[in-house]
């Protein structure tokens, strides 16, 4: 077992609890509320300007040509075309650029960014893997469980599952995947127990967020 899937067990109740929750199902079946779509399309574009500083770091931290050029390549598309991407798929639920520059950050989505940030530049790049990973590989599950099914009506919410159910999504959570399991068994030696439980403790606690941030989105919140 590779230690990517002993990260994927550890948390798979959680990874689990995501499929089944109202949210993510709504998106599959077409019957999610707009309004509460809305909310995760606003807090998604600040979480998304705080990801790609993770990426930052991974430049920063690779030790490796070819994954300094990865990382950079990730960095320069979500900058520079996958924000574009979301400000125009934001415009299909009546939401401006301007409003998506002015929503604050809600509590959820501002401690699960500021952990990411504080991992990627506290920690090594192992650590840094194994907290964007449940993002990163998360969504390309649920994507591809929801395109099992028949395609919701609504076109925009079909658009969602077409997206994260992509083979390019795919290749980069695969690529991801392989990467931590690198970096943590060079020269052929196993990560440390201490160090494998360090990154557990990162995995699951990113994968906790992740389900925070669907019931964030369910529930509504505020900073009141």
């Amino acid at each position: 077992m590779t230690l990517t899937d002993h990260l994927y067990r550890a948390a798979q109740p959680l990874w689990d609890a995501q499929l089944q929750h109202p949210f993510v199902k709504g998106i599959g079946d077409g019957t999610l509320e707009e309004e509460r779509f809305r909310r995760w399309v606003l807090q998604d574009y600040g979480y998304l300007k705080e990801f790609s500083r993770i990426f930052a770091w991974a430049v920063a931290k690779a030790d490796r040509l070819e994954s300094m050029g990865w990382y950079a390549k990730v960095l320069d598309l979500t900058l520079n075309s996958e924000m574009e991407l979301h400000r125009s798929y934001a415009a299909r639920f009546g939401i401006s650029p301007e409003e998506l520059e002015a929503e604050p950050m809600w509590p959820t989505t501002r401690a699960y960014t500021d952990f990411l940030v504080r991992t990627a530049a506290d920690g090594d790049m192992a650590d840094l893997l194994a907290a964007l990973l449940p993002c990163a590989w998360g969504y390309v599950v649920i994507g591809r469980a929801l395109a099992e099914g028949a395609p919701p009506d609504d076109q925009r919410y079909a658009d969602w599952i077409a997206q994260y159910a992509s083979d390019e999504f795919a290749e980069a959570g695969a690529w991801l995947r392989s990467e931590l399991d690198r970096v943590t068994n060079q020269g052929g030696g196993e990560v440390g127990k201490e160090k494998r439980a360090r990154l557990q403790e990162i995995f699951v606690l990113s994968s906790r967020y992740e389900l925070r941030f669907w019931d964030m989105c369910w529930e509504g919140e505020s900073w009141e």
